[in-house]
């Protein structure tokens, strides 16, 4: 298999670093007041974050793009993550290539202004987000299947992992619970190796190309009643990896508060605070830590009302933050996106009234809104990691 590594060009780089020194003076941008997020975290022990769009190649339409968008991830973050541009399907157009460039505008951008740099995902491993090629990909059959589908998989994360080592933390496996029933998800891959030797499989590859880095399971299971099935998987799922051996450093909990999936049995219920506990006491308790990896609140049966709606939101997220704060196994907190208008939940589950969500922790004009201060007064009360 070949491999084409790509890297921002001397001239790309220059340009970037042109446009996020341009980002001083933006007019008509309200700054948070007082010390900025990533700060407050750091303060405590934390990393505070958000995910970031590079946009398709050749366009301007990622969150990268927009100065003011820029602006908030200077301001207020100490990490970035690519929201898509390392899972599979932009990744690996084909089974020989590795299309590295919008990610490497991420990582070039982090470096350039001092943050961190996550990694999502190494596998995402549900079938409906694996790129064509892969679903229809001939391994063979008996042994050979398995090997040679072990050998793809390795490859690919021996790869992905070595571009990028600034990366210090991977979602290496992200959503193999199905929420129906708990059960690991069916794929290409665990077709022809097996359930728990793929994503085995994946953690060791991991562990052997970044030794030092802090290797996820991150998965949506959330803490509304309907999630009990989810939550049961995912802590059955965790135990299997203790009990073999498997390198998993921690859980990524995504925290979408309010957003429902689809696919799940039943309709979203109201928080279960001591089932939620217990699930979280279950999971600390196998030696894992937390990270709280796609924060956001899908205000979708929230008041029309403006105010009464980011009320509520804040309102929420406090509680929850609280709650996820006073673990001190709880390591980083990072949004799933800073500013409304771009937030993945605008076009997810929309509200019947047809109004915008205000999902995010700055609204449509770069304004901080109440659920920035709500995760800014979380850090501050949160008891210090050691």
């Amino acid at each position: 298999m070949t491999f084409r590594r790509s890297v921002l060009s001397r001239r790309g780089f220059m340009a970037l670093g042109g446009a996020t020194a341009a980002l001083g003076a933006i007019p008509g941008l309200a700054q948070a007041a007082g010390p900025s997020l990533a700060a407050l975290a750091k303060a405590k022990g934390l990393r505070f974050g958000s995910a970031v769009s590079a946009g398709p190649p050749g366009s301007n339409t990622g969150t990268l793009d927009d100065p003011g968008y820029s602006r908030v991830l200077v301001d207020e973050c100490g990490v970035l993550v690519p929201e898509n541009e390392l899972k599979w399907y932009v990744l690996r157009p084909d089974a020989k290539t590795f299309a590295f460039e919008r990610a490497d505008r991420i990582a070039a951008f982090a470096k350039a202004h001092d943050m961190a740099l996550r990694g999502h995902t190494l596998l995402w491993h549900h079938p409906k987000w694996f790129p064509a090629w892969l679903q229809h990909y001939d391994f063979g059959k008996g042994p050979a299947a398995a090997k040679t589908a072990e050998g793809l998989l390795v490859d690919h994360i021996a790869k992905v992992v070595a571009h990028y080592p600034q990366i210090d933390s991977w979602d290496v496996v992200n959503e193999t619970i199905d929420p129906k029933d708990g059960s690991i998800r069916h794929t290409v891959f665990s077709d022809a190796m097996g359930q728990e030797h793929t994503l085995d499989t994946a953690f060791h590859a991991a562990r052997a190309a970044a030794p030092k880095a802090r290797l996820v399971y991150n998965d949506y299971m959330g803490w509304e009643a309907g999630n009990e099935a989810h939550r049961a998987g995912v802590l059955k799922l965790l135990e299997g990896f203790r009990k073999r051996g498997t390198p998993v450093d921690a859980l990524g909990v995504q925290s979408h508060l309010g957003t429902e999936d689809p696919a799940a049995p039943g309709s979203l219920g109201k928080p279960q605070e001591k089932a939620w506990r217990a699930f979280i006491d279950e999971a600390t308790g196998m030696g894992y830590d937390l990270l709280l990896t796609e924060f956001d609140v899908n205000d979708r049966d929230m008041p029309a009302d403006v105010a009464a709606r980011d009320a509520a939101g804040a309102a929420l997220a406090k509680a929850y933050l609280d709650l996820m704060l006073d673990y001190r196994q709880t390591k980083e907190v990072l949004a799933w996106g800073m500013v409304d208008k771009y937030s993945w939940l605008q076009g997810f589950t929309p509200r019947k009234d047809g109004l915008p969500k205000r999902a995010t922790l700055y609204d449509d004009a770069y304004k901080p809104t109440p659920l920035r201060e709500a995760v800014a007064a979380a850090f501050q009360a949160a008891p210090a990691r050691a």
